[in-house]
Parts: structure tokens; C-alpha cells; sequence
């Protein structure tokens, strides 16, 4: 993976930690968009009648392909909020819900702004087998959360999921996947999951308004969506009352800039290999899970976890994030801490360039 940082100029001048807040362009990226530009600009609206169907459907293609889920589940949205706000207007109010405590706000605060019978679970270590005793406990039928978590970099266990969903075939498990999708060779068709979103300028490095929905099959039966617009037609003026459940979540025209940004990545980290960079990411959570550790600047939370991601929420004040931003690590405050996180194109090397800093200040 050493190679792939010439590919992003970022990387020239600082420590970049901090792809949990934003991933990054890359300088092929940064060309096809260029080239873009300048055809609509040329072209203007022949441009968008020769480019705009077939681009915005090859990449619905690319992405159902890259998550393994059906194209005809698969729906391109400007980000997950918006995707999970159009989901829930279509739920009936009488579901009982079971979110995660502190979780992302844009995952829970669609439930409860709309006046679901919400419970909760804590962020700690014991984050599954304390959703299984919620679930049992208050009849849950629903269940959202995002598979990594926000502030702290906690990855729900897939295989839980999977008993979860075995011993409660009807539960719904709706999955924000914005700090999960890009780090692992995931295939949703043959997940628990039931619909998971994700927008795409994180870890799929696609830049921003860009995402995706993808559902399971039926789903119509527990959501009834009633977000319409003429482009969810097919821009077919006899087919208003027939639009397909996944076409319903793309109303309005969708801009071939920013989902073909989200093609072009995907196709690059393709390239790349979902398992090189799955076995890279491994590598840099449990160097820098060890290091942190024995600074003593992680909780026993953490430290307890069998698997984490390569986001990390350390113990560090101000004083602290002013001399990792003085000595030009990227990185971001969250809580009471401060997060740092890794993507392929980082190294050990920044790790360790990390924990001398720490060392010379804590």
C-alpha cells in the first residue's frame, strides 16, 4: 500500500489522521472530474443527454457490485441522511426502536424527532450482548446503528448481527455504514442487515454529495415510501403509480459529477484490492491499538475488544491537539478526546511519528 500515497498529495506535507472526518481526493480523481467539467461545459446539455442515464446507472452498477447487493435494491442519494429520513417517513410510528446511546446524530435523531418508542443502549465495551438483552426485553422491532461508531471507532460485531437475526427473523436492522464501508470486503446479500446507507466521502474517498441505500428484498411490506418525483419514473409520465420501492429514494435529477466521482473510486479501490486494503487496516488498528494502549491513553472499553476499527478517541486536552496540529498531524476533537484515524494510504510509520509526539507531551 506504500505506493498508493503518491496518489494523494495530503500525505506530502502532514500526518493525515483524521479520514473519520474526511477522506481523501486523490489526483487521478481530481482529473476525470476536471475532464467532466469542461465536457458539460462545452457541452451543455447535449452533454447531460449523451452522459448523465448511462453514467448514473453504470454507477448504481458499480455500486451494488461493490457491496454485493442487487441493482434494483440499490438507490443513489446525496448522503445517508437524507436517505434514512425519506426510509422513515414510509415506517409506521407503532414500531418500538432500539438505538445506541451517543451514537451518530443523524442516525437517532430521525427516530426520535418523529415520535418512535425509542430505548437505548450504552456505548461501552459490552455494546452486544446488551442490545440482546434490549431487544428481548422490550420486543424490539427495529434496529439502527452504525456498524462503526463516530467518536470512538467501536465496530458492532457482523457475526452478532447474524445470531441476532436468526433468533429474531422479523427484527429490522437498519445500518448506518459511513464509517464502515471502504475497510473490508463486505457483501450485503448475504448480511443481516436489512437496508445500510452510507455517504461516500469517508472511507470511499468519493468526495461529497454523494451515497447510496441498499435494501433486501420486501422490503416494501414495512415501509411504505411515499417520496415521489418524476425522475424516480424513469421520466415515463405512466408509470407514477408503479416505481419501484429503491427508484422511490431518487425523486429528482442526480449530478454526474459527484455520482461519478463515487464510480470512479470505487472502481480505483477496486483496483486496489478489498482485501489488500482490509488486511492493511488490520494491520495499522492493532499497531496503534498497542502503542495508544501503552500510553495508557486508551479506556479498558477498548482495550477489552477482540476487534476495532482504525478509529481511536484518546485522552488529550487542548494543549494536546495543539501540538499534534503544530507538528502536522490531521486529526480531530471529539468528546473529551481527541480522534485519530487510519486509512490504507497511511503507515506505521505515521504511528509511530504519533506516539513520539505523544510521548513528548503527556
Amino acid at each position: 500500500m506504500k505506493n498508493t500515497r503518491k496518489h494523494f498529495p495530503v500525505l506530502s506535507q502532514y500526518i493525515y489522521a483524521n479520514t473519520a472526518s474526511s477522506g481523501l481526493l486523490n489526483d487521478d480523481l481530481m482529473e476525470w472530474r476536471q475532464e467532466h467539467d469542461l465536457d458539460y461545459l462545452i457541452g451543455g446539455s447535449n452533454f447531460r443527454n449523451e452522459v448523465a442515464a448511462k453514467l448514473i446507472s453504470e454507477t448504481r452498477e458499480t455500486v451494488a457490485n461493490f457491496f454485493g447487493a442487487k441493482k434494483e435494491n440499490t438507490a443513489l442519494v446525496q448522503n445517508f441522511t437524507l436517505g434514512l429520513n425519506m426510509l422513515l417517513e414510509g415506517l409506521d410510528r407503532s414500531h418500538k426502536v432500539l438505538l445506541v446511546k451517543d451514537d451518530y446524530p443523524s442516525v437517532n435523531w430521525p427516530f426520535e424527532y418523529r415520535g418512535f418508542d425509542v430505548s437505548y443502549v450504552p456505548l461501552n465495551g459490552d455494546l452486544e450482548a446488551t442490545i440482546l438483552n434490549q431487544i428481548e426485553k422490550d420486543k424490539i422491532t427495529v434496529l439502527a446503528l452504525s456498524l462503526v461508531q463516530w467518536t470512538n471507532g467501536i465496530h458492532i460485531n457482523l457475526d452478532f448481527l447474524t445470531k441476532i437475526k436468526q433468533k429474531f427473523p422479523k427484527l429490522k436492522i437498519i445500518a448506518d455504514g459511513t464509517q464502515f464501508c471502504g475497510t473490508s470486503n463486505f457483501d450485503f446479500d448475504s448480511s443481516p442487515l436489512d437496508v445500510l446507507g452510507a455517504s461516500a466521502y469517508k472511507w470511499l474517498l468519493s468526495g461529497y454529495g454523494n451515497g447510496f441505500m441498499l435494501f433486501k428484498d420486501g422490503l416494501e411490506e414495512t415501509f411504505a415510501v411515499r417520496t415521489i418525483g418524476y425522475n424516480a419514473s424513469g421520466h415515463d409520465l405512466g408509470a407514477r403509480d408503479s416505481i419501484p420501492f429503491a427508484n422511490r429514494f431518487e425523486p429528482g435529477h442526480l449530478d454526474t459529477l459527484n455520482f461519478g466521482s463515487l464510480k470512479f473510486s470505487l472502481e480505483y479501490l477496486s483496483a486496489l484490492g478489498k482485501d489488500a486494503i482490509e488486511n492493511q487496516l488490520k494491520l495499522l488498528s492493532k499497531k496503534a491499538k498497542n502503542e495508544f494502549g501503552e500510553l495508557g491513553l486508551l479506556p479498558k472499553s477498548i482495550l477489552g475488544r477482540d476487534n476495532h476499527s482504525t478509529i481511536f478517541n484518546i485522552e488529550g486536552n487542548d494543549a494536546l491537539f495543539q501540538k499534534l496540529t503544530d507538528k502536522g498531524v490531521i486529526c480531530s476533537q471529539r468528546g473529551d478526546g481527541i480522534r485519530l484515524s487510519f486509512h490504507f494510504y497511511n503507515s506505521e510509520e505515521d504511528i509511530n511519528e504519533v506516539v513520539k509526539i505523544l510521548k513528548t507531551a503527556i
